[in-house]
């Protein structure tokens, strides 16, 4: 049987919440002191453990919110309709650290917050259509039969994450190029290699943490409009 604590999470969610903790500390430590100084951008440049840690892990959360939504098309089972919006709500703001931290990082690299290359644009892009899904989920929340036209925008949003991946392997842009598994002139430092890793693994983790969380809520929350149709429907059998 699930332990669970009081507040009716199971006790490994805290379990991982500490985890995470320690994660993001050394995600920290390894980005700011433990990788070294980028030769030609310097100390600014620290921030791409950040930032393309925050896209991988929004690609993650999109990509379980296409799985969510083609099963919940398929089933029609509630379960994944709230396996859908909790991975679209927290892949949002992954996204949402994405597109801040780029501007960041470019404006003293290329002296400008922002140009409409492939990269940034498709990135906006996959970022407005998901906030999109998040509205038009909001607006069919109490009208199940309308959740599927909903989760068949998530899928049709999802054609939008590959597009992003393979934006600067596609044409060129002054996003910089790939520089892991990118072809000869790619490659980075070990060190910085491995502060990356560690970065994008606590924000995996961290991606977990608030999925699960914001996924017990949906769940609250069905099984509340559960309990308040089936006191409707007691009151007008009670007036009948």
């Amino acid at each position: 049987m699930m332990m669970r604590h009081r507040t009716g999470l199971p006790r490994w969610w805290f379990g991982l919440v500490g985890v995470t903790g320690v994660a993001l500390i050394l995600g920290v430590l390894h980005a700011l002191w433990f990788a070294p100084t980028e030769r030609t951008m310097g100390t600014v440049q620290r921030i791409f453990y950040y930032h393309v840690s925050s896209a991988w892990t929004a690609f993650v959360a999109f990509f379980i919110n296409f799985l969510a939504c083609l099963a919940y098309v398929k089933t029609r089972r509630p379960k994944w309709d709230a396996v859908a919006v909790s991975a679209a709500e927290v892949g949002v703001i992954f996204g949402t650290v994405n597109l801040i931290t780029g501007p960041i990082w470019a404006k003293p690299v290329w002296g400008i917050w922002w140009t409409w290359d492939a990269r940034l644009t498709s990135t906006l892009v996959m970022w407005l259509l998901y906030v999109s899904y998040l509205l038009l989920r909001q607006f069919a929340a109490e009208h199940p039969g309308q959740r599927v036209w909903a989760a068949a925008f998530g899928i049709f949003a999802f054609v939008d994450v590959p597009i992003v991946y393979l934006s600067i392997r596609l044409w060129r842009t002054q996003h910089p190029g790939p520089v892991i598994a990118g072809g000869e002139q790619s490659g980075i430092d070990p060190r910085m290699f491995l502060a990356l890793h560690v970065c994008f693994a606590a924000f995996l983790l961290l991606f977990f943490v608030l999925f699960y969380w914001r996924y017990r809520l949906e769940q609250q929350r069905a099984e509340l409009a559960e309990l308040r149709a089936r006191l409707q429907r007691w009151h007008m059998d009670r007036l009948a």
